[in-house]
């Protein structure tokens, strides 16, 4: 029996309190408890508000019950111990006959076990089930996934496999099974694939390695095309059930494509987005009205006659965040954050606002944008064009005449940007270099006055931000110069400038005060601030930005690795972790031997995601954060935006918590799912842009280490290809720990950091693999 994990009044996560909670209500299925008593007994030091929340989540997840009296138990229903039953043979080995050769995992309840989670499809049509409520994965064979597919989330019936026997008869107990019963919303409906058509029916044949089955479609819904092409399939009727295959019908035909821009919208369907916005949705913001009535600017504050000018890169269009500047009479400064007011348009429950939820987020390939929003929005109405009328929610902020933060103020208003810079234009007035075509801008003089105190402010806020305990990751952002075709012709890093920063600076200062604003701590509060109605003062409901502690058996190893390379580490305590990986980071900036521990170190922390339980922001030194300064591309702050209007100048509107926990649920796995396009993408460039350069060679640092042979990332495009050790003149043994690597006759080592020069070899583009060889000074 495993002896219960005594937390000695450690204050638990979310998702810790859920598992704890859970755990409990198990050992004691025919009891009832209030919230309290469950803290007192789990010795832990989350209020009574925080138990109340998670059993909340546990009972919108069906695992617990609440009572009339206040009080929660375990959901018996759900653990029920009866057997599912069956009228006939089952055509293969279902649970029920599994069940006697395999034990069920039960609780101390003697209560069969079913968790939910989201499936994670190996390539052998196996799964893995990633579960909040285990503390490790659960592996489901091929003959148990059903109908489920790769990011589905599921319902999974748990079974224990028989014990594994060692070399020595030990038994070694295997990580839990189970067998997917129900599929409780699919991650997604859209396909690519190709088209087989035959006289009264066609089968879509999936590209996609994790979709095992094909698609049937009925020969009217083939639309225009033909026999061979690739197509974009919709799945109308999944056909749950044993032998049958799904329904779908075609929503696009692409035709006998291959190449670049075929890859980036597989890359893109694959990963659940979808290419076009719905006929509603585009017909909904063809609807919307190109002018702003004077009744909607009469509403507002008016900063049109306020310096206002955007910063972004070069290619954008969707223009969401400016920032203004006014020297006040007492020697301070005004300084507004205005951000695209994108809830003007996008009305609650409308089919732009359904399908913006769905995609949560626009997504960033190497040569295109697939927007949350149609265009219109997100390239117009929106978008902080200079020399027109635009209408925003704006911070803003008065700074005294030594640049310390006096007051916020936030609402709707309405601006008329002067300039739009490319960081790179801006960058030039702050290195006194600006060009003779910038110089002619009517208000040129009062720009470079702007940029300048704006940046003395930002360097400021930024010194303070890592002396409160933020880590300075500087994560390299490869870009691409492409030819019409979309070829790639140059790779390179993006440098990060001194504006790119600033403009960093105040995003980040309104996101926190947004937040701060929301659920102000006591000593904070103003009498603007929401108030703190309701049951047991709880807080208003808000969307925040959280990022949790690291997990501190990878910094363990971590410092271990780095430790080889010659940099200690202390790891006693968040804030030395944080302090000794800026330091690394800034030895890094010199020393390129050490930029392959970025990546490493960035492993270490746990993943930033969207939820309504403040927890802070580790990564950031922050007590509070949310994200306020991008709904053009990100649902998050859309949400931000609605809760927030209706909490302003004292009142107080409460968004129901739990709904509110699934949206962040759902935009944070969406946000996941646009990062794994984001870098797929990548990868297809670097691997494309190798292709064209075969027999060259290129300058590397070894970025890891295998029993096959090591991976060079290459300097400039920060490509990544494996030298095999068969090519080498040595047998190669692999150190513990994969850091180094020692041939057995001469001696020689490689080990990760070292600087290498490689020659390329060959490159497979579809499977985004470079082989290298070392070349030999």
């Amino acid at each position: 029996m495993t002896k219960k994990k005594k937390h000695g009044g450690r204050k638990l996560t979310a998702q810790e309190l859920q598992i704890q909670i859970l755990k409990f209500l198990l050992g004691h299925p025919k009891k009832h408890f209030a919230p309290k008593q469950i803290t007192e007994h789990l010795k832990v030091d989350n209020n009574r508000d925080s138990a109340e929340h998670a059993m909340q989540q546990l009972v919108l997840n069906g695992m617990v019950t609440e009572f009339p009296d206040g009080k929660f138990g375990v959901a018996l229903d759900r653990f029920s111990p009866e057997e599912p039953k069956t009228t006939q043979k089952p055509e293969k080995e279902s649970f029920a006959d599994r069940k006697s050769k395999a034990p069920v995992l039960k609780s101390s309840s003697n209560q069969r076990k079913i968790i939910e989670g989201r499936v994670d499809m190996t390539r052998t049509g196996a799964a893995y089930i990633v579960s909040e409520m285990m503390d490790t994965d659960v592996y489901i064979p091929v003959k148990y996934v059903n109908s489920a597919l790769n990011g589905d989330i599921v319902r999974v019936m748990l079974f224990a496999p028989p014990p594994f026997r060692g070399k020595r008869g030990a038994h070694i107990q295997r990580k839990p099974e189970g067998e997917i019963i129900e599929v409780i919303k699919r991650a997604n409906e859209f396909f690519i694939g190709t088209l087989r058509i035959s006289r009264k029916y066609a089968l879509f044949l999936p590209d996609n390695p994790n979709v095992p089955t094909d698609i049937f479609i009925p020969i009217e819904s083939i639309a225009d095309a033909q026999d061979g092409d690739k197509v974009v399939v919709k799945v109308v009727d999944w056909q749950e059930g044993k032998g049958r295959v799904p329904i779908g019908k075609v929503t696009q035909a692409l035709g006998k494509v291959g190449g670049n821009d075929f890859e980036m919208k597989k890359i893109l369907i694959n990963a659940g987005f979808q290419l076009q916005h719905s006929e509603e949705a585009e017909r909904e913001a063809a609807r919307i009205p190109d002018t702003i009535s004077p009744q909607e600017l009469e509403r507002r504050r008016d900063f049109r006659e306020t310096l206002t000018f955007t910063i972004d890169p070069e290619d954008a269009k969707d223009f969401d965040d400016a920032l203004s500047i006014k020297q006040l009479e007492n020697g301070g400064l005004e300084i507004g954050v205005h951000i695209a007011d994108v809830t003007h348009y996008l009305k609650p429950d409308s089919a732009l606002d359904r399908e913006a939820f769905e995609r949560s987020t626009s997504v960033y390939l190497a040569d295109r944008c697939n927007p949350m929003l149609p265009e219109k929005l997100s390239n117009n109405l929106c978008s902080l064009v200079p020399e027109q009328d635009r209408l925003t929610f704006s911070a803003v902020f008065t700074f005294d005449a030594k640049d310390k933060l006096l007051t916020r103020w936030f609402g709707k208003t309405v601006i008329h940007s002067a300039k739009r810079f490319t960081y790179e234009e801006a960058q030039t007035i702050l290195d006194k270099k600006p060009s003779a075509d910038l110089k002619m801008h009517p208000r040129f003089a009062d720009l470079e006055w702007a940029l300048k105190h704006l940046d003395r402010i930002a360097k400021k806020m930024r010194k303070e931000r890592e002396k409160n305990g933020a880590i300075g990751f500087e994560t390299e952002e490869v870009r691409f110069k492409l030819a019409p075709d979309g070829t790639p012709l140059e790779a390179y890093v993006k440098e990060r400038k001194d504006t790119h920063l600033l403009i960093e600076d105040y995003m980040l200062l309104a996101n926190k005060e947004v937040a701060l604003y929301m659920q102000p701590p006591l000593k904070a509060r103003s009498e603007d601030s929401p108030k703190n109605a309701g049951k047991g003062g709880a807080p208003v409901p808000f969307i925040f930005r959280v990022h949790d502690l690291p997990d501190m058996s990878k910094v363990a190893d971590f410092a271990r690795f780095a430790l080889e390379l010659g940099i200690p580490m202390k790891t006693d305590t968040p804030r030395q972790i944080a302090q000794s990986f800026n330091e690394l980071m800034k030895k890094a900036r010199t020393d390129d031997r050490l930029k392959v521990l970025e990546p490493l170190a960035i492993r270490t922390m746990a993943k930033a995601v969207y939820s309504a339980e403040n927890i802070g922001h580790y990564g950031l030194g922050f007590s509070h954060y949310s994200h306020f300064t991008s709904p053009i591309r990100r649902y998050s702050d859309v949400l931000a935006h609605r809760i927030l209007e209706r909490n302003l100048d004292g009142k107080t509107y409460r968004i129901d918590a739990a709904k509110l926990e699934e949206q962040c649920k759902h935009i944070s796995n969406q946000e996941r799912k646009a990062a794994d396009a984001e870098r797929e993408s990548t990868k297809y460039k670097q691997a494309e842009y190798l292709s064209k350069r075969i027999g060259e060679s290129f300058t590397g640092v070894i970025s890891g280490i295998i029993d096959r042979g090591f991976f060079v990332e290459l300097m400039d495009s920060r490509a990544e290809g494996l030298v095999d050790f068969k090519y080498l003149d040595d047998t190669y043994t692999v150190e513990e720990g994969n850091l180094r690597a020692t041939g057995r006759r001469y001696k020689r080592s490689f080990k990760m950091g070292d600087k290498v020069q490689v020659r390329i070899a060959a490159v497979d583009i579809a499977k985004r693999q470079v082989e290298m060889e070392l070349v030999e000074n």
